[in-house]
Formats: C-alpha cells, structure tokens, sequence
C-alpha cells in the first residue's frame, strides 16, 4: 500500500504565522496533554485532603497549611515540631507532586519529544536545576528547559557521531549525558530559575492586577476567538495553566483553569442553532451538544461560529459573564479541567465553590444562547434564501485552521446527514498490503482524542468482520516505534510519521471518523489471514 499526496499550497504570511502559532501550540500540548491524568490526580487530591477539602488529611494533604507554603515552610515547620515527626508529613502528596512531579513529567515529555527516552531523561536531569532554584512552581521552567536540554543533547550526540572506537559507545553515551545533564542542572539553578521565577511572578501580577481592576473578563475577548482559530493551546497550556497552577497553590483554587474550558458559551450557542438554526446545521446541533457539553471536545462548535462570523461577539459575551461570574462568587477549580466537559469541571471543584462554577457555565450558556438567537433570527430569512447553510464549507475552514483533520468534525459533518468526504487531493490507497498485519497504530500529534477515535473505529470494524489477532492502538507521532505494520494518520502528519517509523506501511487519510480507507485495510487485512491475496 503507497500512499500519493497533493502537493502543498503556497501559504500567504498571515496563514504561515497562524501556522507556526499552531504549531507552537501543539508543541505545548504535546507536553502537557500526555501528562493530564497526574494533574487530574493531583487536583483530587487537593480537593479531598488539604485543610479545606472535603476530608482534610494532614499525612496526605500536609499539616496545617503545609501544602501551600512550599519546601522552605515546610522545613521551617519541621524545624520547630514535635520530637518524631517526619519532614514528607508536612509535604504529604499535594506539596511534592506539584513541586517536583508535574514539572519533571512535563520536562521528560518535552525532552522525548525533540529527542526521544535520551532526550527525556537529560531534559529531567536539567529540570531539576530550574525546580530546586526557584520558589514557584516551574511549569514554564520545565517547559523551556526539558525540551532545550534534550536539543543540546541532540547535538552533543551529533559531534562525535560515528567517531567512537568500539567498545567505548556505553561509556561515551553515559557519561556525556551525565555531565551534560549535571552542567545544565547547575546553570538551570543559577541562570535560568531566577529568570523564569520572575517571568512568573510578573505574568502572575498582571493576572492580578486585571483582577484588581476588575478586567478578567476581558480575557474573553482574547480566548474566545483564538478558540476558533485554534491558537488556544500556546495561551492556555503556555500560560493560564501554569499561572493556575500557581494561584491553586496560594488560594486553594483557581477561575484561570475555567477562562478556556467553561463549557458553557459553545453548550448555549449550539442550543441557539438547535432551536433558531436551518437545515444541516439545525439537524447536527443537538449531537454537537453532546460531545460538547458532556464529552468536552469544544471544536464541534467552531464551525457553527464561522458559518457566522457574527456569532463570536455571542461567545466572547457569553465567555466574561462566566468569568464575571466566578469573579463575583470567587470560584474556581483545583486543577485543569480536561477535557472541558462539565463532568471534568465538577471533578475539579472545590468545595465552596459549586455555586459559582455552576452559576458560571449556566449563566455563560444563557448569554451565549440569548445573543446568538438573535443573530440567527436576524439573518434567518437570508439564509432560507441560499442553497446552503455552509456547515460542510465551515467544517472544512475549521480543519484548514487546526491544521489537520479531525474526528469530532467528521462525526459533526455525519449528523447533519452527510458523512465528511475525503477532500480532493487527499491521501488515497493504491495498491496492495504485501506483509501480515498484526499491529496497526493511528499516529495523531498528542496520541489522543483523534487518533483514539479513530481506532476505535477501526478497532469495532475488525470484529464486526471477524478478524482477529490484530492489535490497534494510538500513540503521539514523536512516540512512534519502528515496530508497527501499519500506521494511519492525517495526511499533514504522515511525513513525520514515515521519519519515526520508516519500515511500515503508511496510509494517510483526512478524516479518522470514517474514512473509507478503513473498509480497504479490513478486506486486506481479512484477506491476508485467510491466504486469499486480493485483485
């Protein structure tokens, strides 16, 4: 099987920076997304067993007030407690996870990522420096030293590459990475943690001071349509959620985890095209809202808004009164809520704070349903005129701004009565599958969401046909073995996925959802265990 793929079109300047803040974005994800079921634990944690959880702990949570007041506190506690207690009861989980935990997952990740487990372990090596050195927790520390760390070890490898006699390759690869990785730890203490400590502390006093002028809510007006466009992932994992981070540390909570991630204007704008909206997209508002509002993949609705430009004052609106919302009731959450459904949300709400977040998503919903409304009823008439609603031209615009395609869209464009259709030029089959199958990976840019639909897809299509002895699984693109027969992934993706893994097979496709490409490698696949090769 060979795959043949358009040629890529010239890119205006303006699309190309839209690109490279995308691909920035992803970047950061590729760092942090991997790494969310420990935030997810961490903030069950902190709601459960700190002073003012549910059921508050001091082994667990930290004695007292432990958990906020950091390695120095702590060891001044200790200093003056009573004769046996032990210095990790005044740390319990909540302290050492955040302050060593997080970052040094998030360094490895990031390390792995420009350069592999070698790359993953100098990067943690380094990390350690910035996180020991400074008195905040080093979420952008960890994310500017892990992968820098790993891309210094890139080229060190590269100096000597080929040059070492036999019998000295384990000693040379230990020890440089060793002393690399000790050179970059002390200079991460002394250069890098003080710098990054204050980048910290004045993103973190801007956020303060808009909150002491009462302007957090202008914060919508940046998010919402950076939402859209796909430029949320360098604004939220780049800054909100360390800075989140940091305010749960001091306060407990934290509304910045809820800026991005309230459910609550894509759930009343889609409710909006549900009632007031015309054909296809009337018909597939009320499945987007399920995955919306209770799967949380929000990107279901950025169609809906670029049917109608318009719509985005409605989001905007809807996003601040959230925002407003838990500014007034001063709420917030634990810890990221990711997805951004409302059931991750509720997970990471402390307690005390139930009224505000849910005030937050039902008010936002409410704004954002009353302002679309009237926009769709205004141009109702306008739009009963044309042929077209546009849902399957705003479809393929949102994919043109992720970058890729995506599944949840492919779903969206299957409920409004048309299944997605693989664009022209797209990646296609063209001959034969000439080994077994037996392990077939969907490769997507976070190993996530998409690719995990999609093999799932797959996955259901295998058994239905009777085809066992097959293992389908997803993984992150920069985590891709050489060990796979096949691996699918989007068509923008497959480049980096036949440098990862040169001896599979590659097929691209342009949606994971339902490609058609998934009928041929099951007839292949059935056809190759049964000794039957197909014509």
């Amino acid at each position: 099987m060979t795959t043949v793929a358009a040629p890529p079109p010239s890119l205006s300047s303006r699309k190309s920076a839209q690109l490279h803040v995308q691909r920035f974005g992803a970047f950061l994800t590729g760092m942090i997304m991997p790494n969310l079921p420990a935030f997810v634990a961490w903030g069950l944690i902190t709601s459960l067993f700190i002073a003012k959880g549910w059921t508050p702990n001091g082994i667990l949570g930290g004695f007292g007030n432990a958990n906020t007041i950091g390695w120095q506190g702590a060891a001044t506690a200790l200093a003056t407690a009573p004769g046996g207690t032990t210095f990790p009861q005044y740390l319990g989980l909540v302290g050492p996870m955040i302050t060593y935990l997080l970052p040094l997952l998030i360094a490895n990740q990031g390390g792995r990522i420009v350069y592999g487990e070698r790359g993953g372990v100098v990067a943690s090596i380094a990390t350690m420096g910035v996180i020991v050195g400074s008195t905040v927790p080093m979420f952008l520390g960890a994310m500017i030293v892990g992968p820098l760390a790993a891309w210094l070890m890139k080229q060190v490898d590269k100096i000597w590459d080929g040059k070492i006699r036999p019998g000295f390759e384990m000693l040379v690869n230990m020890y440089s990475a060793g002393v690399l990785g000790m050179g970059l730890a002390i200079g991460a203490f002394f250069g890098i943690a003080p710098v990054v400590t204050q980048i910290s502390k004045v993103l973190g006093n801007a956020v303060q001071g808009l909150a002491d002028a009462g302007l957090l809510p202008l914060m919508s007006i940046i998010v919402e349509p950076a939402k859209v466009l796909f430029l949320n992932n360098a604004i939220g994992n780049g800054v909100l959620v360390p800075l989140g981070v940091q305010q749960t540390i001091d306060k407990g909570q934290s509304l910045l985890f809820l800026v991005e991630a309230n459910p609550g204007p894509g759930f009343g704008l889609l409710l909006a095209f549900a009632i007031f909206g015309i054909g296809s997209a009337k018909a597939s508002a009320p499945g987007a809202m399920v995955i919306q509002f209770l799967g949380g993949i929000h990107e279901v609705y950025f169609p809906f808004v670029l049917m109608k430009p318009m719509l985005i004052v409605g989001m905007i609106l809807g996003g601040m009164t959230g925002v407003a919302t838990n500014v007034v009731f001063g709420s917030g959450l634990r810890a990221p809520a990711a997805p951004g459904s409302i059931f991750a949300v509720f997970a990471q709400t402390p307690r005390g704070s139930y009224v505000g977040v849910t005030l937050s998503v039902v008010l936002s919903a409410a704004v954002a349903f009353l302002v679309s409304a009237v926009i769709l009823r205004a141009s109702r008439s306008r739009d009963l005129a044309a042929e077209s609603d546009g849902l399957a031209a705003a479809i393929a615009q949102t994919e043109a701004n992720k970058g890729k395609s995506s599944s949840a869209l492919g779903a969206l464009g299957g409920m409004a009565g048309s299944p997605a259709a693989e664009p022209v030029g797209a990646t296609t089959t063209t001959a034969l599958l000439q080994r077994p199958m037996e392990r077939i990976v969907f490769a997507c840019d976070a190993g996530m969401g998409s690719s995990a639909m999609g093999a799932s897809v797959l996955r259901d299509k295998l058994k239905k046909a009777g085809v066992t002895g097959v293992t389908v699984v997803n993984q992150a693109v920069a985590n891709l073995q050489d060990d796979a027969d096949l691996v699918i992934s989007q068509r923008e993706l497959t480049p980096r996925a036949r440098h990862q893994a040169p001896s599979s097979v590659h097929v691209s496709v342009d949606n994971f959802m339902n490609s058609p490409v998934y009928d041929s490698v099951v007839a292949e696949v059935k056809a190759s265990q049964e000794g039957q090769p197909r014509e």
